[in-house]
């Protein structure tokens, strides 16, 4: 008896679908089937196509397609629809897909099987039906959505494969899960789940030739599914007794396939059978692909901050050394963006001289190039102060090395001329003798340094400049001298630690100032203080709490943050252990005003507000900002020298003493004159007699110092200064000086000369 008469006669036909000539050949039986004459035929797939009911068509194109890549069989439940659209039966198909290579090359497949008639239950019975699409399909498609989601967000290996773990698939749960990936010819085990310490040993470094399921899938691509033991114990005899002793009876292995590349295996087992229908396989091989790639991501981006932390620690050196008499603490945060590096960095460097600098700078840009550059530059400051420079030649020479890295001649193209494109770096430069606390400082673009006081008072001390570096190779760094007193810190930072939180350079500096300014920071737990400030520093700008302090910019790009702290111990700042401290330090500062500068004695004006913030009566400190106005003026009108500046405020809050002097190195006394209506000058020593409650002129070996104390009252009197005076006299000053009135004159009496 002939084959097909023999399944003629279960109801059972035969076809061949040739998907690449379009063709599908039927015998009388399968033509039967599908409502067509009883009788052999070879069919253009559009006419067959025609029999099958639109939503199972679409299920089972996914299903071939299924079957193609796993090289398994296709099973599929059809519903025959006659020419007026109605449901005359419904069948199931088995078919093998096989590889058919057309005569031009190119590969296809046909699909050779049986189609047969199965019977439906009828309404009111207890017979199983699934139907193609209902609620499995339904539950099938949210968790799916649910579990795309969840490795989605997985951000490293540990959380992907936690994700999975807890993934419950719909009607059937694997309660035993692993993760294989490949090291060159060697199987190891990622992480698993359902498994006890230990079970995973014989699976780790086994090779893949080893006659196991997950090494056959690594090396074939293929997905294997084991619904039974027997069938395990059938294909894998070698391997059996590993997996025998887990008590698992079905076994699902997927590959785990990016980029065409299967970069290891995904095993589900359960401890119930799974027939591994159509279905069942297609859910698994959705979820082995969104693994895959949810691997391959956590990959990279471990690779990522692997490579970052690299970065920054070979970039980012630690502050060196203890130095007697001084603490450092220091800090650098990414943005959090792309790789996480920038061109910020900072630098303690030992000095042949025995003293040490402190560098802090900022490469344009945040991105991979600023980093190598910001690697270069860091080094090559570090040699050159390293062979004892000055610290104005240190950053001449920086600024010359930096142009010609830059440098764009000679691209050849578009990519390599935007790579070697001009970039500048600001950069500022501090070399501190530990000894006597001098400061001599060089700055290139960068923000000024600040300095805390032993009381808590916060000034910004202005330096002298220059361009930022590599901009114009050839360019001077004037330098600055002043001195770190007992007790004081300094804080050196990035524009990154003012601007964070969209704020910019005048909101930013308000919100480090309260920051530094703040009861949160008491001296008194040695350099663990200083560390517990450079924590609050970054806390206050890069955590959570900056979102409620956002500035007037809030949609700008994030920029990295350096900050260095310098603090010379004393019996005020906490760092050593001092004796006991007084109840109220003095709060000095110190400012030099040069003849070619004049542009300074806004900056001097502006130290003479913030040292005197607190002051109870604010008329007094207007009085004090233009008493030191027309002192300094007077310096740089009527000498050849410069001005040294020295403020000083002693005493309790409420009854304080605060002491200005100015010297110069001009013998000539100030002597009082009587000027006229119309008169320009001639006024300084009239406003000394009115303004202060003691002035005079002490004269000196070499020059004068001319000296004026104001006493703080609590209690202000009524109107000792005429605001409309104080401004008069400020514009009066400027114009001495043969400067343009700054554009805030009208806003803040004496706040600045542009």
């Amino acid at each position: 008896m002939r084959t097909e008469d023999v399944l003629a006669a279960i109801a059972t036909g035969l076809w061949r679908w040739d998907n690449a000539s379009g063709t599908v050949t039927l015998d009388s039986e399968a033509a039967r089937l599908l409502g067509l004459p009883a009788e052999p035929a070879v069919l253009p797939e559009v006419v067959v196509r025609s029999r099958f009911h639109p939503v199972d068509w679409n299920e089972i194109n996914g299903i071939v397609n299924l079957a193609v890549a796993e090289d398994t069989l296709a099973e599929a439940r059809l519903r025959i629809m006659d020419e007026d659209g109605r449901v005359l039966r419904t069948v199931r198909s088995r078919s093998k897909p096989v590889e058919n290579r057309c005569p031009d090359g190119r590969v296809d497949y046909e699909l050779i099987g049986t189609i047969q008639e199965i019977a439906e239950p009828q309404p009111g019975t207890t017979a199983v039906h699934t139907p193609i699409t209902g609620d499995w399909r339904r539950s099938r498609e949210a968790f799916l959505l649910d579990a795309g989601r969840a490795l989605a967000e997985a951000r490293s290996t540990a959380e992907v494969l936690r994700v999975a773990a807890s993934l419950s698939m719909p009607g059937f749960s694997p309660d035993g899960l692993a993760v294989f990936g490949v090291a060159g010819d060697r199987l190891s085990v990622i992480g698993h789940h359902g498994h006890g310490p230990g079970d995973e040993d014989p699976f780790t470094d086994m090779r893949l030739e080893t006659d196991y399921p997950a090494a056959e899938v690594v090396r074939t691509g293929r997905a294997i599914y084991l619904p039974s033991p027997e069938d395990y114990k059938r294909r894998f005899p070698a391997t059996w007794p590993l997996a025998q002793r887990f008590g698992r009876v079905s076994w699902a292995f997927l590959p785990l396939i990016v980029a065409g590349r299967t970069m290891g295996a995904w095993m589900a087992a359960f401890k119930h059978p799974v027939s591994f229908s159509p279905d069942e396989r297609s859910v698994l091989t959705t979820v082995a692909r969104m693994l895959a790639q949810a691997l391959q991501r956590a990959g990279v981006a471990e690779s990522e901050r692997e490579l970052t932390s690299g970065l920054q620690r070979s970039m980012m050196p630690t502050v060196g050394p203890d130095i007697p008499g001084m603490q450092i603490a220091a800090r650098y945060v990414p943005t959090g963006g792309g790789l996480e590096v920038g061109g910020d960095w900072y630098d303690m460097i030992p000095l042949p001289s025995g003293r040490f600098a402190l560098v802090i700078g900022d490469v344009q840009g945040h991105d991979v190039r600023a980093a190598g550059l910001m690697g270069q530059l860091r080094i090559a400051v570090r040699a050159y102060a390293s062979e004892g420079h000055r610290p104005d030649a240190v950053l001449s020479r920086a600024s010359r090395f930096l142009a010609g890295l830059c440098s764009s001649k000679g691209a050849e193209s578009h990519e390599e001329f935007d790579f070697l494109s001009p970039r500048f770096a600001t950069c500022l430069y501090v070399e501190c003798d530990p000894e006597t606390g001098l400061l001599e400082v060089a700055r290139a673009g960068h923000p000024d340094p600040v300095i805390r006081m032993t009381d808590g008072t916060v000034l910004m001390r202005p330096t002298a400049g220059g361009l930022p570096l590599g901009i114009v190779p050839d360019t001077d760094y004037p330098t600055t001298q002043f001195t770190l007193e007992p007790g004081e810190t300094m804080m050196l930072c990035t524009d990154g630690l003012i601007e964070t939180g969209g704020h910019d350079l005048d909101t930013g500096w308000a919100r480090l100032r309260a920051i530094l300014e703040s009861e949160t920071y008491e001296p008194g737990h040695g350099s663990d203080d200083l560390e517990e400030l450079a924590d609050l520093l970054v806390q206050a700008v890069h955590g959570p709490s900056s979102h409620h302090t956002t500035g007037p910019l809030a949609d700008r790009r994030e920029d990295d943050i350096a900050v260095v702290l310098l603090c010379r111990e004393g019996t005020d700042c906490g760092c050593g252990a001092p004796p006991a401290r007084p109840a109220r330090p003095a709060r000095r500062t110190m400012l030099t005003v040069a003849q070619a500068e004049p542009e300074r004695i806004a900056g001097a004006r502006r130290q003479i507000r913030e040292l005197l913030h607190d002051w109870a009566d604010a008329e007094q400190v207007d009085s004090a900002v233009l008493m030191v106005s027309e002192m300094v003026t007077n310096v740089l009108m009527h000498t050849d020298g410069d001005a040294l500046l020295v403020a000083e405020a002693v005493g309790e809050l409420g009854t304080r003493r605060l002491r200005i002097e100015v010297a110069d190195a001009s013998d000539e006394l100030p002597h009082k004159r009587h000027p006229g209506e119309m008169a320009s000058s001639g006024r300084g020593v009239l406003l000394m007699e009115m303004l202060a409650d003691s002035w005079g002129v002490d004269p000196r070996g070499e020059g004068k110092s001319i000296w004026f104390e104001l006493h703080e009252q609590s209690t202000p009197d009524s109107g000792p200064a005429d605001p409309a005076l104080t401004l008069g006299m400020e514009l009066e000053l400027e114009l001495e000086l043969g400067l343009e009135p700054a554009p805030d004159s009208g806003a803040e009496p004496g706040s600045g000369v542009a």
